[in-house]
């Protein structure tokens, strides 16, 4: 089966053209492996639907998202990539369909409608110590903190995995986002993502989240610009007025393809992890 290896902002990921069925949960979690296989932050598959393309998108661990706004900038740059389309096209993905159109070289917008449902403050305890963020469904769950500096500073490794369980979000639990404002046309950010259990390089949905609960709170002014710790800048911005926040959103960043290749019977076959 081909493949491409595509990454929008650092964030990872197997690209399937039209394949002939669509991979099975552990196809894509071993197919996803670090270090035993290709590895990847996640996978999508891409198929040609009327005057658009279609993705449907599955984490790392196996399990399908609505939406990964990174994997979308790459689905639509492939699109672009194989003349599928040219100058702007849709994109229909868990969470709904979606614009694209390229941005200059190696990269490109995606526009969104409106959050599905209005953002909320939200004060959770973790360790006797109140955390107060903004949850947003941006496609998929985020719950978005503000932090000081500096930023590298925080235990994403050890505070991403128990906030992102925790039970305030319920059984689907949240992405979560760290956030440092540096000014309201800027911030810099760092995300633990679920699927992946782990911090990426970027998350685009988690961006989208974080502009967003940086206009809600006025800490943030359109168009604003997320520095990932990838080192790439993600910018949103808003269409339409803002009540208080737009009608339609849009998202640019980067968005590569690595390489083409084919994947083999041996890319699946991962042995049993040790008992130790």
């Amino acid at each position: 089966m081909d493949f491409y290896r595509v990454s929008g902002a650092g964030n990872d990921f197997l690209a399937l053209v039209e394949p002939p069925e669509a991979p099975d949960s552990s196809q894509v979690r071993a197919w996803c492996t670090r270090g035993l296989s290709l590895g990847a932050d996640g996978l999508f598959a891409l198929y040609r639907a009327g005057d658009g393309v279609r993705m449907d998108y599955w984490n790392s661990d196996g399990h399908p998202a609505d939406l990964c706004l990174n994997g979308t900038r790459c689905a639509a740059r492939l699109a672009f990539e194989l003349g599928w389309a040219r100058e702007e096209t849709s994109i229909v993905t868990g969470a709904g369909r979606l614009l694209a159109r390229p941005a200059g070289p190696g990269r490109i917008t995606i526009e969104l409608p409106p959050f599905p449902a209005p953002l909320r403050e939200v004060t959770l305890e973790l360790d006797g110590e109140m955390l107060e963020g903004i949850f947003a469904l941006a496609g998929v769950p985020h719950f978005v903190l503000e932090v000081s500096p500096p930023l590298g500073q925080v235990d994403v490794a050890r505070l991403g995995p128990r906030l992102r369980h925790h039970p305030v979000f319920g059984s689907p639990g949240a992405n979560i986002d760290w956030v440092h404002t540096v000014d309201p046309h800027l911030f810099h950010i760092r995300s633990f993502e679920r699927g992946v259990e782990a911090e990426t390089l970027a998350c685009g949905t988690g961006v989208l989240a974080a502009a967003a609960a940086g206009v809600l709170t006025r800490s943030a002014r359109l168009p604003v610009t997320a520095l990932t710790a990838g080192g790439f800048e993600l910018t949103v911005d808003g269409l339409g007025k803002a009540t208080p926040l737009p009608d339609r959103w849009l998202l640019t960043g980067d968005a590569r393809i690595l390489a083409h290749g084919t994947l083999t019977a041996e890319a699946a076959e991962l042995p049993t992890p040790p008992c130790w």
